[in-house]
Order: structure tokens, then sequence, then C-alpha cells
């Protein structure tokens, strides 16, 4: 019987190849779509999910509280792991580390082999805490020796060739003036492309306690505390005890801490907070391509609905037939899912090949490293997607045709054509508004790209490069070096700082002045002379720091943010007690974007500083290529074995956007492939209609018909429904775009304009996809159909 089943919906299908076609075509490119998507949303949710101790994995953090709410922070005191351990039970391990950003580039050198790596120093039972793999050495070991270090597969094989032959070989390793040696004591296989942790060396925390002569507790500190909790326990009570103790340990009475833990996995994707409360973060994107899966999939099933209701007067007689000698309703519903479901898994053949093609160049989108490879959770989802897509697509024929009267439709009536008239229009309606909600979005997502492409951001950032301060330019300071490096033709001018310009956190500091006493956020700028001329800031008032004034070394300068905050009037010249220390303001520095446009500019100071970690230098326009090999030359007669690796200050702005430019990307193609799909069906609609009204097509151009009467007569009906999905889609797609463009703190405003592009490109692309149709039925001989009736 199944196989009888089979072979008459092989038959169906190839019967009637203009609509397998265009059925194929829809299901096809909706699957490979949801299929891409899947996998990008398989990889974001398997991020640091993969450590043996997950579910009871977490990271310290705190909420501060300030004066305008609660900043929540991951920084923790040096010495909370080994205290937690020691004296909570309710602890199974605890490991510190430094964070990711302080060491990204050491030197690394073995005998005649030297690399550039990022590493952190971390905890002894750091490798305890996470689960990523040794190939040589003990997890339980190889950080107990302050001497030893732990290297990745991939600078093990630079340095010694072979990871098996790295144990117990010497590493010098140095940053800034820190030089020592180490010995290998362990090799880790490189870092899973889904951990959010990507290093290649782990140094001991004990070596960086000695090089910092860190002995006992301090309750401040910007370390990372990670924990692995026992089974069992209450985690809000937890919360409460650690809380405690840190109030406790606290310098000055009666300061609260709020420490909490955060489960380690979910910091991917829910590390926004606001005002101490988890908003999401990369989560929110997880869902939208969720829902623009689910969405191409109800377009594609759409598409089959509407043609297989379409053609319904084309099998009532079959259905007449088999109703009279014995089909029960269900054995019909039976063979039409049957045909609907090896619609759709041919579909899915079509779709993997699809997925194998555009794979590469998805994964450049993303950014991802995204895999075909079968896994069984990864095969039932494909099948589970598949069969949810056949089952959607044909559930409403089947149940439709199944239903028809055999004696009616014998007689050649089609019952209920008027409810399946509007049905199909409704589902039109449905396609075109998702459609239009797809094309606001995309519209709206890159002109707010290019308006923070284009926006000025208040410093300078075009031909700057930024190179750590290494060897010889950190030891023996700054001066020296940079007055050499401006004497370089093309260098405009060049400074120093400590730490990087773009994304370091806000710290609380006390200020008093004129009565007033109170804490602000500040985001602290250690800077050399010349830094605010390099970066081409604007004084709002007063001036930069000078070697003319002598005691610059003690002086501050602050944005205009800060002096807001602070309620002063004509800052220029007054005299505060910042943070306990008594400092006069010699300038303001005009607002500009030091994070995202996502943030509002905060309240920032600078501060002069000679000990600098970064150099950074302003090249003239035109000149950068020669300019640079000139530097490079320079640093490295200057600062013999190190590399010169240099980053251009303009990429850092633009890696803010990331997430958005590759939404950007995603949306566009998604986008578009949603209109074909919907376009395909109505293409298949309009020639569907130009087939069943041929006789009165015919009979009209006879009587004096024009072609555009005939072409408005058969088009008006599709074009009612696609305008009604636009005056639908277009206020919802208005809300929905205000609320995304309100996490901006700077955006676009959304105008007519927007709106007015949108509809007029759906209504245009409806127009072109149904008058082939109408134009071809309106000019055909209507001698040549006429005989044929």
């Amino acid at each position: 019987m199944i196989k009888n089943y089979l072979k008459i919906a092989w038959r169906q299908l190839t019967k009637n190849k203009r609509f397998t076609t265009l059925n194929l075509a829809g299901l096809s490119t909706g699957l490979a779509c949801t299929f891409l998507i899947y996998l990008w949303i398989h990889d974001e949710l398997t991020f640091d999910r993969f450590h043996q101790h997950d579910q009871h994995l977490f990271q310290v953090m705190e909420n501060k509280p300030h004066e305008k709410g609660i900043v929540t922070s991951g920084e923790t005191p040096a010495m909370l792991a080994e205290t937690l351990v020691a004296t909570m039970p309710e602890v199974a391990y605890a490991a510190v580390s430094t964070p990711p950003s302080w060491f990204p580039k050491a030197i690394m050198a073995a005998g005649k082999q030297n690399s550039k790596a990022g590493g952190i120093f971390a905890g002894k039972d750091y490798l305890r805490v996470f689960s990523y793999p040794l190939l040589q050495g003990n997890a339980q070991q190889v950080l107990q020796d302050k001497n030893g270090i732990v290297i990745s597969e991939k600078l093990a094989q630079t340095l010694f060739h072979n990871a098996a032959n790295a144990v117990g070989k010497t590493i010098n390793w140095q940053f800034d003036v820190i030089k020592k040696n180490s010995i290998v004591t362990g090799v880790l296989k490189n870092m899973p492309a889904n951990s959010s942790a990507q290093f290649d060396f782990i140094l001991p925390f004990d070596a960086f306690k000695d090089i910092m002569n860190i002995t006992q507790m301090d309750p401040q500190g910007p370390f990372l505390t990670y924990l692995v909790t026992k089974e069992g326990i209450n985690v809000p009570a937890f919360n409460a005890k650690l809380s405690q103790y840190m109030t406790s340990i606290t310098r000055g009475a009666g300061t609260p801490r709020q420490l909490f833990l955060q489960r380690y996995s979910n910091n991917y994707l829910y590390g926004d907070f606001e005002n101490g409360v988890s908003v999401g973060g990369r989560i929110s994107y997880v869902r939208l391509f969720s829902l623009i899966a689910l969405f191409i999939l109800l377009i594609a099933g759409i598409n089959f609905v509407n043609l297989s209701t379409a053609r319904a007067s084309d099998r009532m007689k079959e259905m007449g037939i088999r109703k009279t000698i014995g089909a029960n309703r269900a054995t019909l519903i039976f063979q039409y899912l049957g045909e609907s479901m090896m619609m759709t898994f041919i579909a899915l053949l079509i779709a993997l090949l699809l997925v194998a093609l555009l794979l590469p160049q998805f994964n450049l989108v993303t950014g991802k490293t995204l895999s075909l490879t079968p896994t069984p959770g990864m095969v039932l989802s494909i099948l589970g997607i598949t069969f949810f897509t056949g089952l959607l697509a044909g559930s409403y024929p089947a149940l439709y045709l199944s239903g028809f009267n055999p004696l009616t439709v014998l007689k050649g009536k089609l019952p209920g054509a008027t409810g399946q008239l509007l049905a199909r229009k409704g589902l039109v309606v449905f396609q075109f508004t998702l459609s239009v909600l797809f094309m606001v979005a995309v519209i709206t997502i890159c002109r707010q790209i290019a308006y923070i492409q284009s926006k000025k951001p208040g410093y300078d950032k075009d031909n700057v490069v930024y190179f750590d301060a290494e060897g010889k330019v950190a030891k023996e300071g700054m001066p020296a070096f940079l007055a050499a490096v401006k004497k370089i033709p093309g260098v405009v001018n060049a400074s120093g700082m400590v730490g990087n310009l773009l994304g370091a956190p806000s710290m609380g500091y006390n200020w008093k002045g004129r009565g007033i006493d109170k804490t602000i956020l500040y985001r602290p700028v250690q800077v050399n002379y010349d830094m605010i001329e390099t970066l081409g800031l604007e004084m709002a008032a007063g001036r930069p720091f000078s070697r003319n004034f002598g005691t610059d070394s003690f002086n501050i300068i602050f944005n205009e943010a800060a002096i807001k905050a602070m309620g002063i009037t004509d800052p220029v010249g007054k005299v505060i007690s910042f943070n306990g220390i008594t400092t006069t303001i010699i300038g303001v520095v005009k607002d500009f974007h030091f994070q995202s446009l996502h943030e509002t500019i905060k309240p920032q100071f600078f501060t002069l500083d000679f000990h600098n970690s970064t150099v950074m230098v302003k090249i003239k326009g035109g000149q950068t290529k020669a300019v640079l090999d000139k530097l490079a030359a320079f640093y490295q007669s200057y600062n013999p074995g190190f590399i010169f690796d240099y980053k251009f200050l303009n990429e850092d702005y633009q890696a803010q956007y990331v997430a958005e430019n590759r939404v950007a990307a995603l949306s566009r193609y998604f986008t578009g492939l949603a209109v074909l799909i919907s376009c395909l069906g109505l293409f298949g609609l309009a020639m569907f209609t130009a087939e069943s009204k041929r006789k009165e097509v015919s009979i009209r151009k006879v009587l004096g018909a024009t072609v555009a009467n005939i072409v408005m007569m058969l088009s008006k009906e599709l074009l009612r429904a696609v305008l009604l999905a636009v005056l639908i889609g277009l206020p919802l797609a208005w809300y929905c775009m205000d609320r995304w463009l309100n996490s901006f703190a700077w955006h676009i405003q959304l105008g007519p304009g927007v709106f007015l592009l949108a509809g007029g490109a759906i209504l245009g692309i409806t127009i072109l996809t149904v008058s082939y149709q109408t134009i071809r039925a309106a000019t055909e001989n209507p001698v040549k159909s006429l005989k044929m009736e």
C-alpha cells in the first residue's frame, strides 16, 4: 500500500512539472536558509558549555552602586579564589586569572625561535575548574610550580616544531620590562572554536604575585575569579554569604559589597547588565535569527499551501472517484501528506547541497568555522525541521482536498471556492507582511551602520597606528623613543599611554570641592605629553598637558561629561580633592566616543604618566605604507629581538560594531531570499490565475478588451493583497526597528523615506513578478485558446 502511495505521489510530482519546480525552489531555498541559521544558532548556544563542571562553574561578579544606578563588573581581588577555597565549604575548586586583555602580546622565545602570543596568569586549579584538554602534563600539577608554563599546541609547534618535545624545555618570555624564564610543564590542545577564552599560554598566578608583590588580601582588584561549587548548594544563600564576607574585609566600615555568582557559560549569551540586572546580550541575536528561520519556513510552506489549493480543481475528479470506490478521508489525508513529505525530502537533498556550497561564504560573513559534519543531534534536528516543514506545508491541502463531497466534485463543482480564495489571499498578505518587515529592517540596519561609520567619534581615528612599548622602549622610558619617532618623515605626532583608548572599564572615584563630596564612575586615562594632540581631541576649555609647566604631573583634565556630572562651573583652575589627592583642573576636553555608540558618553579624566605600555603614532595621510616601513626598520634597530606588531586605531573603532555588521550582512541575504521565496509563490499564483481564466480572457479580447484591461483584471486581486500587506507591515516594522534603534544611545531617525523605499520596493517587485504571466496571457491569440475549449 505504501509503495502504491509513493508511486502515485511520484507521478503527481512529475506530471505537474511547473508546480513541482516552483515548490521545490521555494522549499529547498527555505530549508537551506533554515539549516544555515540552525548551524549558527547551535554554535552560539554551545559556547563555553563543553566544560566538565558546566552546571556548577561560576564567575564571581559584583554590583557596584554609584550615583546613577548600579554597574556590574567581574573585577575581584587577587586573593579571593584562595580565600574562598580555604573558608567556604560550598566551594570545590576556585582559580583566579588576569584579564585576557592584559597580556595580548608577549614575546616568547626558545633558542632561535620566537613568537608573539597572548596569555594569562592563572591560579593552581585553573585547569581543574576549566576542562581545556591537555596533550602533555597533568591538569592538577602543571600550574603548581611558579617557574612553570603551560603552552598551546600551536605555540609548541612554533617554538619546538613538535608538541611532544615541548615539556621540560625552557621558554624566555617578556612583557614590557618584565623578563623571565619558565619550564614547559604542559601542552594544551588548541582552544575549541566555541570557547570565549582564547589564549596561547598560562603562567602560574604565584609568579604574578611575586612580580607585583601581592602578599595579602586587598578587597579591591581587577582580577577574574572562577569557582566550581559542590552539589546542591543554594546559590542565593551563597551570594549573601559571599557579599557579607567581602563587606567585612572592605576598608571603611559599613561599606556594603554586592557579590554574586554568574554561571560561566551564560556570560557569552547573557553578558549585558543594566542597573545590576541581566538584560541579555548576544542571546537577542539568537532569538532574532530563530524568528527569521521560522518566518522563512512559514513563507516557503505558504507557497506550497497556496499552489496546492489553487490546483484543487485539477484534482477534484480524482478525489471524487477515490471516495466513490471506497477510500476514506484518513486514507486520502495520508496520501496527500505523503506527497508533501516526498516533495519536502527531495527539497532537503537540494537544500543540503546548497548549504555545502554556501557554507564557506557563510563562515566568512559570520566569522565562524561551521561545518556540516554529521552528529546524531544535527541529523535529528535537520530531519525534525524537514518533517515539520512537510507537515506544515501539506496538512492544510490534505485536509482541504480530502473534505470534498464526491457527488459534488464529480459534477464539476468545486465547493468553498470563495473561502479558498480568501484563504490564499490571507496567506499572501501574511507572506508579504513578513517581507515588508524584513525589507524595512535591512534598510534601517544598513543606514544605522553607515551612520556609525560616518559619524565622527570626536577624535581623529584615521591614519593612527599603535603598538606595545616593549624591551628598551619600556625599560629606558618613552621620551627618547618618542622624540626619535617624531623625526621620521611623514610622522605628524607621537605619544604614549597606559592601556588602550577604547573599551576600558569605568571605576568609582571620590572627589571633594566647594562643599560637595560624592562618588562618580570615571574612565581613567593615563597619557604622556602630546597624546591629546596626537588623537586630535579638542579642548572645550583650558589647555592640554605641556612640558612648559613642570607641575602638570599633579594636574588633571576632565571631559565635558565629567564636569557636568560633578556640577562644576568655570572648572579651569579649580582645586579639588580627587580620590584623596589634591589636584588642579587645567583643562576640559570635548566629549568623544571612547565606547561604542550603544553607550552614552561617560565621565572621563586624563592624568600625566611617563610609564606607558602603548605608543600611538599619527601618520600623514597618503604616506601610510612608506612611513610604516621606516617605522618598522627604526623599531627593530632601536629594539633588537622584538617584533614590530602594530594595529590601526580605526580598526579598533570598527571592531566595536562587528556584531552589527554581521547582522546587517546576514539580514541582507535572508531578506533577499525571503522576498525571492514569496515571489516564487506569487509567480505560481499568477500563472494559475492566467491559466484558469484563459477562456474568459479570450472572450474579453474578442469583445474588444485591451491588453491593459486584461492585465489589470488578472493582477488586481494579487496587487490588492500585497498592498494590504504593505499597509500592515509598515507600522509593525516601525515598532520593531524603533526598539532596535533605541539600543543605541546615538542613532538615525526613522523618517518616512525608509518606509516609502521599502513599500515601493515590495510593490515594484510584485508588479514585475505578476506582469510576466499576466502580459503573456493578455497577448496570447484568443482563437488558439477558444479552439482548445
